[in-house]
């Protein structure tokens, strides 16, 4: 044997091993890409259900939305009516009220000052540094000096 078939040999087992290893790892992709095509098969036949039913809840909530709608603006067409209703019966009935409140008021001043025969009293007033200040600016400045 010479050097060129010693060479034709090795390079023919060289190449024969490959061939062996690439179809090794063909054989394994193929079962690769089998198993990946049952996958996206099952996850297709379990999201079309899943989407329908998404779809259902999607719709269901809007139908809850317009109710939900509907609602807020009946409350909203209560709350002016009540508003509109406090409005009127505290103008038709606070007016009169007032004023016989004020009457009732005025008559009780004027029975209590019959009875007592005494002069009504004088404001107070407190003289700070020389001057009079009357009892509300008093009562100010006090507070002032409290802070």
């Amino acid at each position: 044997m010479s050097g060129g078939e010693v060479a034709g040999i090795l390079v023919a087992v060289f190449w024969a091993i490959l061939v062996s290893f690439l179809a090794v790892a063909l054989a394994r992709l193929a079962q690769t890409l089998r198993a990946t095509t049952k996958l996206v098969a099952d996850v297709t036949d379990q999201a079309v259900p899943l989407l329908a039913d998404a779809s259902a809840a999607v719709r269901s909530a809007q139908t809850q939305i317009e109710r939900v709608d509907a609602i807020a603006s009946d409350v909203q067409e209560v709350t002016s009516n009540a508003s509109a209703l406090s409005t009127t019966v505290a103008s038709t009935f606070g007016g009169p009220l007032v004023k016989v409140a004020a009457f009732g008021y005025g008559v009780r001043r004027a029975v209590s000052g019959r009875k007592e025969d005494t002069p009504p009293k004088a404001p107070r007033r407190t003289v700070i540094v020389g001057r009079t200040v009357p009892g509300t600016r008093r009562e100010k400045r006090t507070r002032g000096k409290r802070d």
